[in-house]
């Protein structure tokens, strides 16, 4: 299929963001790029955009079909997704289930701990800072977010944990954690964005806690696209398989 891209709008670090001809729509091109280590770590990995595009497609109508907002338009080919345009909230909001990761660098929690409440962790959206953790006030203060709109994520965080955990699980996979952010539509609505994929979350096997996420690059392991592709083999349904000629 070709895609015409507008005006790049935005590059990060692992997708570029173009205008559509439509106002309200932008086009979402998934890179092969992955890093690690506030970016410090960077290489190419051919096809995790591809696989990063399926799987966030498969959770993002999923959350929509549980009646949750989100910026996913369309899949119109793998490693290209069709986006209603936000206005992103500078927050990474971070919902974690298990103990793992960063979490045990800065707090004294045991390894594969499980939290119920699950944590709920918000960091600041900005390189220059380096993401550090945020509190209420200092998002106040900073005037990232109202208390109505903390409130509004909140609510919205958890029962997206709750609808991707119980298929997650459903499909063998542990959910220890995920990063996910949220913006403003034009009608001023806080809606989910960016991404849910291996890059953002941490998928583990139920049966053997093997690791199939973006932790294995972190750690100079192998078999990093392998996990990424076995994360979509899992989740995709039939139909997704055949409409994208998949054969895993």
């Amino acid at each position: 299929m070709n895609l015409d891209t507008g005006n790049l709008l935005y590059r990060g670090k692992a997708k570029d963001v173009y205008q559509t001809n439509q106002p309200q729509q932008v086009l979402v091109k998934f890179r092969d790029d992955i890093t690690a280590g506030d970016g410090e770590k960077k290489e190419i990995m051919s096809l995790k955009g591809y696989y990063n595009s399926l799987i966030s497609a498969k959770l993002f109508r999923l959350l929509e079909d549980a009646g949750i907002k989100t910026q996913y338009i369309d899949l119109p080919e793998p490693g290209y997704m069709i986006s209603h345009k936000l206005d992103m909230i500078p927050l990474e909001v971070i919902t974690r289930n298990i103990a793992a990761g960063s979490l045990l660098r800065r707090f004294p929690f045991q390894d594969g701990q499980t939290f119920n409440p699950p944590i709920i962790q918000m960091d600041y959206k900005n390189d220059e800072y380096h993401d550090p953790m945020l509190n209420d006030d200092i998002i106040l203060a900073l005037d990232l977010a109202s208390s109505e709109d903390l409130e509004t994520i909140r609510k919205i965080t958890l029962k997206i944990n709750e609808v991707l955990k119980s298929f997650l699980e459903s499909r063998g996979l542990l959910f220890p954690d995920f990063k996910i952010e949220f913006g403003r539509d034009i009608d001023g609505n806080i809606v989910l964005g960016d991404e849910i994929s291996p890059d953002t979350c941490r998928f583990w096997d139920i049966e053997t806690c093997d690791i199939l996420d973006k932790d294995l690059f972190r750690k100079g392991e192998s078999g990093v696209i392998e996990a990424y592709q076995k994360v979509a083999n899992i989740i995709l349904d039939d139909e997704d398989k055949k409409k994208w000629n998949l054969d895993f």
